[in-house]
């Protein structure tokens, strides 16, 4: 059994790296030097064999697990890492670092640009899910780790995920994809593309030079509210909200009336607190052109890679449907990865890889398990 509040006061650190030459990015634009924040839980073992790296999704940090001082909420993966449970700290070693392009720590377009003395703003280049790959993997060669025991994540996370599996194979020995995708889909970019106008309609955006006076509070707010729809469910929304009224009347005839309205703007206004409208567009930009095969169909790239994978999807995930995450089993097993595909039946949507803890718990808790210990892992193949 896994302990509450078991990893306690967890802390942010960072470092800043100046590859010779600058960072080279894919959009074919470079930067001087990245600042990379992170945080680590456990201990790395003298041969450094049992890393494992989290990555986060659209609106994560490095803060996965444990409190900050003053914090009453732990980090947003604090379920899964600590003693005995998914990502255990016992055993591993494990790290969350901000991506490049974000707005906790790392470098994004609201970092200093060093040329002019002020934030980037839409100055900073284009970046995409292989250039935060890129810094992640220079963070893991900062730690002397040669080869990660495992990389998982979720979401856009995921598809860091098969950005290390494709572009730095020799260095993983393991990879857990979740709810995500080898590309986006039409649907998938259009949603995007809603929460990126609403932001460059907001009369506070000023072309993304609003580091000096208010933010485009409004648009962001929008932007994350259209967010909280797709990663809801519709029985999930049922369940939560119904058609339940506020108890309140309200003064203007189209304040919320439904507590399902107070939701999203309750959550749409919170979101503005902590987060960058720049880096809102830079990443969700990212995420729309990430293509896993890189113009190629995905088991061309992972011939040959010797890793196991570990693909989780839910049933109620219309974000990122299931048939999405069956792509990338179906690839894996094409190329002759070593691969298990677990469907778990969740009310919860897309939020389900946040949420479901019990049952990932099981399944990463015993991959992980085996690869550490090279038993081979048992393939599922039921759906694929």
């Amino acid at each position: 059994m896994s302990r509450q509040n078991d990893l306690g006061i967890a802390e942010t650190h960072t470092v800043t790296i100046s590859p010779p030459g600058g960072l080279q990015l894919e959009c074919g634009e470079s930067l001087q030097a990245v600042t990379i924040a992170y945080e680590t839980y456990g201990k790395l073992n003298r041969d450094r064999t049992n890393a494992v790296l989290i990555v986060h999704a659209l609106s994560g940090d490095a803060h996965a697990a444990g409190f900050h001082h003053g914090d009453r909420k732990p980090g947003w993966w604090n379920g899964f890492i600590g003693p005995g449970k998914a990502f255990d700290t016992d055993k591993y070693f494990i790290m969350c670092s901000n991506i490049l392009g974000g707005c906790k720590g790392s470098t994004g377009p609201s970092s200093i640009d060093p040329s002019t003395g002020k934030p980037y703003g839409l100055r900073f280049p284009l970046i995409s899910i292989g250039d935060m790959v890129h810094c992640q993997k220079l963070l893991v060669d900062h730690f002397g780790i040669e080869r990660l025991l495992s990389v998982a994540g979720g979401s856009m996370g995921g598809m860091q995920v098969l950005a290390w599996l494709t572009r730095y194979p020799g260095q993983v020995r393991s990879a857990i994809p979740i709810s995500t995708a080898i590309r986006h889909s039409p649907q998938q970019i259009a949603f995007n593309e809603v929460g990126r106008q609403a932001i460059m309609a907001d009369i506070d955006w000023k072309s993304g030079d609003y580091y000096e006076g208010p933010p485009p509070a409004r648009g962001l707010s929008v932007a994350r509210m259209v967010g909280h729809i797709t990663y809801m469910s519709d029985i999930s929304m049922h369940d939560k909200f119904g058609r339940q009224r506020k108890d309140c009347i309200q003064p203007f005839k189209f304040d919320p009336d439904f507590e399902v309205e107070g939701y999203l703007q309750y959550h749409g206004e919170n979101f503005v607190k902590r987060f960058d409208a720049n880096s809102y567009l830079f990443i969700t930009k990212a995420m729309d052109n990430f293509d896993a095969g890189r113009g190629k169909p995905l088991h061309h790239l992972l011939r040959g890679i010797d890793a196991k994978v570990l693909v989780l999807a839910f049933k109620s995930d219309w974000l990122y449907p299931t048939y999405q995450t069956k792509e990338i089993a179906r690839a894996c097993k094409l190329a002759g990865i070593e691969a298990s595909y677990c469907e778990i039946d969740s009310t919860y949507g897309h939020d389900a890889f946040l949420l479901e803890i019990e049952e990932e718990t099981h399944l990463i808790t015993h991959f992980l398990k085996k690869v550490y210990n090279g038993y081979e892992v048992m393939t599922d193949n039921a759906g694929i």
